[in-house]
């Protein structure tokens, strides 16, 4: 089998070029597509009908499943883009609601869309007060994970008049309702782990600070946002809004391929990132620092991870994409130290093995060589326990944020007219054709 590019053509997400394929000596022409940015795709879309044959790409890492106009990725480069932004520069100089506008419009909200965005999403943080007697049936240890899973799927049977996928304003309640009602509802659960009454939204206040407020406030004393700690929580959902096609993503655009009403379809997102090689790596980085315990056993364990055969690896460093810096990382380390200054957190033990952990994988030859530098998850697991959060309500804090994500790829699959519903194909390896033995 071979395959040659030839045919120059048109840019802009057709034809660019055309591949040969030689299969079995008969050759076929498949179209090289060309985005805005980054790598060319090859379409085997009509592969099967031309020659018999199914591509075969586990994990689908070197597939494109969609067009899409919302995230770019470079990992070679260490670059983040939303909508044509650099990660960085949102981070820095908007706020996160801001930056829902722009993954769900494409640009960046003037002053009166803000404000009009604004009113309506704090318009919708109420959840259906039906909602609150679910929570009796979990258990009190119950993974927060899990009932954000059960109550997001649950919004369909309140929210009828915006489940039908095929009218725009429905789709459009339904994308304002869940990021609304996601920070309630997170809230809620970790709410109820505590043993606490719920906190009721407050229209006063931010995105994130009310998120907060929900969280650590109580009803015999007034409760006072701080300022960084909002701050910081807004970086951190700019952050973690969207990052392409990844595995929750995915998902969710493969639930939504079958029509499913968008609370179904973001519940099965949820589930998805609830595993630990995706939303739980954060949570997995804390625990491999409480298993390092002190500062002294450092050089141990990085003797460990350098030793192939230990089996070991530190959690919290490089990517499965970055093979630079990841760009989400360098903000998440500013924020992480502004944090710990404020609270004054830099005397906890574990803190201290972390900061040390962190100095030494940026100057130690063997992690620069191989690119093993902190990555978000690293930062994140750090802040938000300094925070206050614990570590099961860390995978939550990375649903609430990346819900947004989530709505406008949804949204953006359901408009694309080339979507069709997710069937990938497979590699049989099983027992061919065989007769029931006979009696």
């Amino acid at each position: 089998m071979n395959v040659h590019e030839t045919k120059p053509g048109k840019a802009g997400g057709a034809a660019k070029q055309s591949a040969t394929l030689t299969v079995d000596n008969k050759q076929v022409q498949l179209e090289v597509r060309s985005g805005s940015i980054g790598p060319d795709v090859i379409d085997v879309g009509n592969l099967y009908r031309q020659t018999g044959c199914f591509t075969y790409d586990p994990g689908f890492t070197s597939t494109a499943n969609c067009r899409s106009a919302i995230t770019f990725i470079d990992g070679d480069k260490g670059e983040l883009l939303y909508r044509g932004y650099p990660i960085d520069q949102l981070a820095e100089n908007t706020n996160f609601l801001a930056v829902c506008y722009l993954l769900l419009y494409g640009e960046l909200p003037t002053n009166a869309e803000f404000i009009a965005f604004r009113r309506t999403i704090t318009n919708h943080t109420m959840v259906h007060e039906q909602m609150t007697r679910f929570f009796t049936g979990y258990r009190r240890d119950a993974h927060p994970m899990a009932v954000m899973v059960g109550n997001v799927g649950a919004l369909s049977s309140f929210y009828h008049d915006s489940t039908d996928i095929n009218d725009q304003a429905q789709r459009e309640v339904a994308s304002h309702r869940m990021i609304a009602k996601m920070p309630t509802i997170a809230a809620m659960a970790y709410k109820y782990s505590l043993g606490q009454p719920f906190i009721y939204p407050r229209n006063d206040l931010d995105y994130t600070s009310n998120f907060l407020q929900m969280c650590f406030a109580v009803p015999s004393e007034p409760y006072l946002v701080n300022p960084v700690i909002s701050r910081a929580l807004d970086r951190i959902f700019i952050l973690h809004a969207d990052h392409e096609q990844n595995a929750s993503t995915s998902t969710v655009r493969l639930a939504g391929s079958s029509g499913a009403n968008p609370f179904a379809c973001i519940s099965a997102g949820i589930a998805c990132l609830w595993g630990p090689a995706h939303g739980g790596a954060n949570e997995a980085a804390l625990n491999m620092l409480r298993e390092i315990g002190t500062v002294e056993r450092i050089p141990e364990f990085v003797k460990k991870a350098k030793d192939k055969s230990s089996g070991f690896r530190l959690m919290g460093f490089g990517h499965r994409v970055y093979k630079n810096y990841d760009p989400r990382a360098k903000v998440m380390q500013k924020t992480c130290h502004e944090v710990l200054d404020a609270l004054g957190h830099r005397d906890d033990p574990l803190l201290k093995v972390a900061l040390e952990l962190e100095r030494i994988a940026l100057q130690d030859e063997y992690f620069i060589e191989k690119k093993l530098y902190p990555n978000i998850d690293f930062y994140s697991g750090i802040t938000l326990r300094a925070m206050g959060f614990p570590i099961e309500l860390f995978t939550v804090l990375f649903a609430v944020a990346r819900t947004v994500g989530w709505i406008a790829q949804w949204k953006e699959m359901i408009e694309d007219p080339e979507q069709r519903i997710g069937r990938p194909r497979q590699l049989y390896i099983g027992p061919k054709r065989r007769d029931f033995p006979a009696a």
